[in-house]
């Protein structure tokens, strides 16, 4: 079902990340190697960044498949980033939102993807509508389970809830309501970069000289690239990378879950 990137660390030219590595996001629009949902990621991509001395970030986003954008090569080669979230998507179903329902979705100094389906949407999903305030339920940028999702995250955010605990809880509350989801979210505010997996793949890299980078897949074969385990909350910074085990809904939490940190050598 789609495919997305985060990044924090260094400055970097947007195409370093997405278009020059022999498997990057570019290239996984229409050859991902892991995908174990869907082939082709050709329903819209998007791309959201930060510029230096400014908290809320810029987005590029489109309905059609990347490598058919002529501009997307040149704006990704010039425009440089401390940090970035971008993605790919395969539509789950059809929709007339355009570009409003490709990732990343954005509020204040957050961007935000979601790598999966929900099964059942919108029924599946229609008990958890009394959660939202009314206004955000009106004004969701799309009409798709990855909009609803992030406004469920978004609201916990905006609440005062630290991030990895806003991913948590919206990971479980929707898994519980919709057994089956594939919930691999991706949320960065240009410092940290946090991730759920869960159904779906994701995989990290600690680079050399500094960075950290968070995807569905490696885009090299670089040899530091590690995977997520299923059921895994990743909290990452420019150098350090942490691990939490998820507990499926209704099950009981033991010592085993407790944090294990997860940090790569630099060589």
């Amino acid at each position: 079902m789609c495919r997305h990137v985060a990044y924090v660390g260094p400055e970097e030219p947007l195409g370093e990340l997405l278009v020059r590595p022999p498997y990057g996001l570019y290239r996984q629009s229409w050859a991902p190697r892991r995908q174990r949902y869907g082939t082709v990621n050709a329903d819209g991509f998007g791309v959201g960044w930060y510029a230096e001395g400014d908290p809320v970030p810029a987005r590029y986003r489109r309905a059609g498949p990347v490598w058919a954008d002529l501009s997307f090569a040149d704006l990704a080669r010039v425009v440089r980033t401390r940090a970035l979230l971008a993605a790919v998507r395969d539509a789950t179903l059809s929709g007339a939102d355009a570009e409003a329902a490709a990732a990343p979705f954005a509020a204040g100094t957050w961007l935000f993807s979601h790598n999966g389906a929900v099964p059942g949407w919108p029924g599946s999903l229609a008990p958890l509508v009394a959660s939202l305030p009314a206004e955000d339920v009106l004004s969701l940028e799309a009409r798709n389970d990855s909009a609803f999702v992030w406004a469920l995250v978004l609201t916990r955010l905006r609440a005062g809830d630290e991030e990895g605990q806003a991913l948590a809880d919206t990971v479980l509350e929707v898994a519980a309501a919709a057994p089956g989801a594939r919930l691999n979210l991706l949320l960065t505010s240009g410092d940290t970069v946090t991730a759920t997996a869960w159904g779906d793949t994701l995989w990290y890299l600690t680079r050399t000289g500094g960075g950290t980078v968070v995807a569905s897949e490696p885009y090299d074969d670089d040899p530091h690239w590690r995977e997520v385990p299923d059921r895994t909350l990743l909290a990452a910074s420019p150098t350090d990378v942490l691990l939490t085990p998820l507990k499926e809904p209704g099950d009981a939490l033991t010592p085993a879950d407790a944090p294990v940190p997860s940090r790569e050598p630099r060589t």
